[in-house]
């Protein structure tokens, strides 16, 4: 949920306030899932767009 409004903020142009999203998101879903799971290559992926457009 946190990786889709994160999204959302990125689609908008609102860099700062989707980072922090896309970090929490990580965090909660590799101590859930695991580091392996294909969930965390998605949100790692959507966060490093965000951090590569945001600067």
């Amino acid at each position: 949920m946190l990786n889709k409004l994160a999204k959302l903020y990125q689609s908008q142009g609102y860099y700062s306030e989707a980072e922090p999203h896309y970090a929490k998101a990580l965090q909660i879903s590799e101590n859930v899932l695991g580091a392996g799971d294909p969930t965390i290559m998605t949100i790692r992926t959507n966060y490093a767009q965000c951090l590569r457009c945001g600067k």
